[in-house]
């Protein structure tokens, strides 16, 4: 199986067509056929179901989808980081991140390592952990940044300097906008918006005894979208501080959890992954910027990447 031939049905796959694909890759369309037929008689099943003027994929066409993407992004990156292995001036940089304003932390030390590195490119995905962290585990991505402990046997990590506080995004004309501060007895008995993931990890911990009488409304993976859902009076949105506007002119008013309610981020990485030197440079002026903090278990705090093994 070719990484060509992949490319090839993936772009059929998303184009549903096979001359509108042929087309987008500057082939033939009975060439482009011939390789999708190929590429079924190899795997032993049928990937796409053939209508008048369109195409879709089956099951198990979804299936290949699924793992082509993977393997095509993989063979994207071996090839862009061994061109970019004599270029000390910039390079390509995969990121997952986690929603936090700690994020522009990153965003500043990017900027930076820009002005040493005019050519540095750099790709950024955002999601919950269990997205992130699988992404970074099949070496799709050099970093991810967390808003929760990562598991040391696994991952070098450094974490961030600042706290992310909890609190609950709501209409700037809602009953609980006059309090300074929200208790869990406020809560009970309102419709709740929040991410599934902290919903499960974080929000339990601060509830105690009384989270059995919280109701959850909705979940969200993107703040922004849940503070949407708040602005139109169908909840209130848990989330951490300056992730969604909240200004006077919002309509949305922000306050802060009681007893408070704090969550920390890390950067981490993958403790066997050879980093590529653009990623090495980025995590050297990382830890530079953050006054030398360092993971003591980590083998490439000089800033240097692991021996071979």
């Amino acid at each position: 199986m070719e990484i060509q031939t992949l490319r090839y049905f993936l772009a059929v796959a998303r184009e549903e067509n096979m001359t509108r694909a042929a087309g987008a890759l500057h082939v033939t369309q009975p060439t482009l056929s011939k390789q999708v037929r190929s590429l079924e008689r190899e795997l032993g099943h049928k990937l796409f179901t053939r209508h008048s003027f369109s195409i879709e994929l089956t099951e198990e066409g979804r299936l290949l989808r699924e793992r082509a993407t993977d393997l095509v992004r993989m063979a994207d990156r071996i090839e862009t980081e061994f061109r970019g292995l004599d270029d000390v001036t910039g390079g390509d940089l995969h990121l997952g991140l986690a929603e936090s304003w700690q994020v522009s932390i990153l965003a500043q030390e990017i900027s930076h390592l820009r002005r040493h590195c005019p050519r540095l490119r750099y790709h950024v995905t955002s999601g919950g952990t269990a997205q992130v962290t699988d992404s970074l585990d099949r070496g799709l991505l050099d970093f991810a940044a967390l808003v929760e402990p990562p598991d040391a046997t696994r991952y070098g990590s450094l974490p961030l300097p600042v706290i992310d506080v909890w609190g609950v995004v709501m209409r700037s004309d809602s009953t609980l906008a006059a309090k300074e501060a929200v208790t869990v007895e406020d809560l009970v008995g309102l419709p709740l918006l929040c991410s599934e993931q902290s919903w499960e990890r974080d929000i339990p911990g601060w509830a105690g005894e009384r989270m059995g009488e919280l109701t959850l409304e909705g979940t969200f993976q993107l703040a922004y979208n849940g503070a949407v859902f708040a602005r139109a009076g169908l909840g209130y949105l848990l989330a951490f501080d300056h992730l969604v506007d909240t200004s006077p002119s919002s309509g949305l008013t922000f306050r802060p959890l009681k007893p408070t309610l704090t969550s920390h981020m890390y950067l981490i990485w993958r403790r066997e992954q050879v980093l590529s030197p653009i990623a090495q440079r980025f995590l050297a002026q990382v830890r530079s910027s953050l006054g030398g903090l360092q993971d003591p278990q980590d083998p490439t705090a000089t800033g240097h990447a692991p021996a071979e093994r």
